[in-house]
């Protein structure tokens, strides 16, 4: 963590004069370490709670600002080589970043670099402190490190798959008739956290489908009481988290033996995902490899159902930039890493999804979860 937190105030230099990186964000987690939380539901509000992150610049030593509440019953704390600076309950959170900021030496109208996550009260409240700043993108600086994984990141994200692929493994076998799409969530949910994974990386989904059963995009309340039996299809899409990385993953499910049209479906899906992961390699373009896996659903008369890109760049966020779509001309280097996700979606028919992590090599990609390629069949 301390050489990505050098990197980061060696890739400031000569670009802005400071950056604020937020508790909680993916950019101060990336670069200092400072693990974020699963997201909440609601908010909750500590005195001074704005100010919480990381001021980092070139050429001082980083500063982490923390309500008390935040560093005493949360248990933060600044890494090696970082200050620690605690806001008292009833201290004013204004004085205390003027005072940050006073020891950075900033030029009259200086660039400040902001993360693009970061809270609106915070950057509200640095605009009332620094009026003739600049602000930028911090986020956008730290991806230009972010974007191709090194050997340990790989490593981690593999565990993330196979803790997720674990956790898969538990469930099918609990799989029932009648059961809601909810009862297989909170399933699912629950062997992910027995795989030793802090949680799913996003909220975890189902969609269940057939002639029968109508696809119920974006209606997750409702779908979710939905009891599934004989002649649907089930689309998995979930993920673990494993030391700050995050797996998406996705398979397919038959509920009752599966039809002749489920299997087609099901099959031209998997081809596409081959297609899509032989392409991913060294020089080539993602708009290309996009192209290649939905050739094979077009020639097969479903590219309506393809609705979505072929996939994303995933790591320390679930979606990253670049992605694997039209119009998007990113030439590809080994050890970026993309999801390969086809899917065929039919509002009154079956449809299929599958979905995996595929490192950039130079002679294809290299997928980091092998299992469950058949078609599952749930059936009692």
């Amino acid at each position: 963590m301390t050489n990505r937190l050098a990197a980061f105030r060696q890739k400031l230099e000569g670009r802005v004069d400071l950056a604020f990186l937020p508790l909680g964000s993916t950019d101060l987690h990336y670069a200092a370490g400072l693990a974020r939380d699963i997201p909440k539901y609601g908010v909750t509000l500590h005195p001074g709670d704005w100010l919480e992150g990381a001021w980092v610049a070139p050429g001082h030593p980083p500063v982490l600002a923390l309500p008390r509440m935040t560093a005493e019953f949360g248990g933060r704390g600044a890494p090696e080589g970082v200050e620690l600076r605690v806001l008292g309950d009833w201290d004013d959170p204004a004085k205390l970043v003027t005072e940050i900021l006073a020891a950075f030496r900033l030029p009259p109208k200086p660039r400040i670099a902001v993360s693009e996550r970061a809270h609106a009260d915070s950057l509200i409240q640095l605009q009332a402190l620094l009026p003739d700043a600049t602000f930028v993108s911090a986020t956008a600086i730290l991806r230009e490190l972010r974007l191709i994984k090194s050997d340990e990141e790989i490593a981690l994200m593999r565990e993330a798959g196979r803790r997720t692929e674990a956790a898969f493994a538990e469930v099918l076998p609990k799989l029932r008739f009648g059961m809601t799409e909810l009862d297989v969530v909170a399933e699912v949910d629950y062997q992910m956290k027995r795989q030793d994974s802090l949680g799913p990386t996003f909220t975890t989904t189902l969609y269940n489908t057939g002639p029968e059963h109508p696809l119920m995009l974006g209606r997750r309340m409702e779908s979710w009481k939905r009891k599934i039996g004989p002649g649907v299809s089930v689309l998995f899409d979930f993920g673990a988290s494993h030391q700050g990385l995050c797996y998406d993953y996705g398979r397919t499910v038959s509920f009752g033996a599966p039809s002749a049209d489920q299997i087609r479906v099901h099959g031209l899906v998997m081809q596409a995902q081959s297609v899509g992961i032989a392409a991913l390699k060294v020089g080539a373009t993602c708009e290309s490899v996009d192209a290649l896996a939905r050739q094979v659903i077009l020639d097969a008369g479903l590219g309506a159902g393809f609705r979505h890109r072929l996939g994303h760049g995933i790591g320390w966020d679930v979606h990253e930039p670049p992605f694997l779509t039209r119009g998007d001309t990113t030439v590809l280097q080994e050890g970026m890493m993309f999801t390969i996700e086809p899917s065929i979606l039919q509002d009154t028919g079956f449809s299929a999804r599958t979905e995996d992590v595929v490192v950039v090599r130079p002679g294809g990609g290299e997928r980091l979860t092998e299992g469950f390629q058949d078609l599952l069949v749930v059936d009692h």
